[in-house]
């Protein structure tokens, strides 16, 4: 009895620790981008077994980069008291994390050449980028750069991967989605960051983060509508206009909360980029 006892007791505790990794790596961007990559790769014509190749490389890079987020903000989350952050209340510890980091990083690099050897070298810069954010940039002037870079560089990795050459407005497509969505992601957090110093361009900018990350995904959908050749197709204009109506009805009827009206603008309008660029043609 009590050998079973003891045998339960450690299952219980396996799975909350694997609970609080899943917890750790900051699952539902993770899940996000893994699904945009899988898309794209099945856009550009990947057969199956190369599109579980780009979702598996770009799945273990984006552990890597979450689970390296959490592990370097462990003090300044549990200095604000971030309940949500399973490290920083001690529901997962910092060697299970960084052996989380370690196993993910290691998986990467095979998963990316696999699929060549210049979408491999570009997918793992993109993933090189989003860790020198979490390492170094995260707290500067410079910290969009890191986002710009590694969603430009992800589109070209999945159509290098299906050996098409990437065209310029999908590349710029993706950086600007991506600074677009590093200023929208921070919203929530102003308060905590101002607490603990983090210091990075949109912090800077405090509320005003809103109205950029907005004309950044604005510019975004405008290079899918415009970009590809032939001029716009009507998915392109109906999303572009379907984007500004939602964040002119922020500013309209947001009234003493407009920053959070913006924010949900700045949400409808991600969601109809990435939209679009699943259905837009990569060549």
């Amino acid at each position: 009895m009590v050998g079973a006892a003891e045998r339960c007791e450690a299952d219980r505790v396996r799975a909350s620790t694997a609970l609080a990794l899943v917890r750790a790596c900051h699952p539902e961007p993770t899940v996000a981008v893994t699904a945009v990559a899988a898309g794209l790769a099945i856009s550009v014509g990947r057969p199956a077994w190369g599109v579980v190749l780009v979702a598996a490389a770009v799945f273990t890079g984006q552990l890597s980069v979450g689970w390296l987020n959490d592990y370097l903000d462990a003090d300044r989350d549990r200095t604000v008291g971030r309940a949500d952050k399973p490290l920083a209340v001690g529901a997962v510890s910092r060697r299970a994390v960084g052996v989380g980091i370690t196993c993910a990083a290691a998986l990467c690099v095979p998963l990316s050449l696999s699929t060549g050897w210049l979408p491999g070298a570009v997918h793992l810069l993109a993933v090189a980028s989003a860790w020198s954010y979490d390492a170094w940039l995260k707290s500067t002037v410079a910290s969009v750069v890191p986002y710009a870079v590694s969603f430009g560089l992800l589109p070209v990795f999945v159509v290098l991967s299906g050996e098409v050459a990437p065209a310029w407005w999908l590349v710029a497509a993706g950086a600007l989605l991506g600074a677009g969505a590093h200023f929208a992601n921070v919203l929530p957090d102003l308060a905590d960051d101002a607490v603990t110093g983090v210091r990075g361009l949109p912090q800077r900018l405090g509320p005003r983060s809103a109205a950029v990350a907005v004309v950044l995904l604005l510019a975004s959908m405008a290079c899918l509508a415009f970009g590809p050749v032939g001029g716009p197709a009507w998915t392109g204009l109906w999303a572009l206009g379907l984007a500004v109506a939602a964040v002119v009805a922020s500013v309209v009827w947001g009234r003493g909360d407009r920053s959070r009206g913006l924010f949900r603008a700045v949400m409808v309008t991600a969601l109809l980029a990435v939209g679009l660029l699943l259905v837009s043609p990569l060549g």
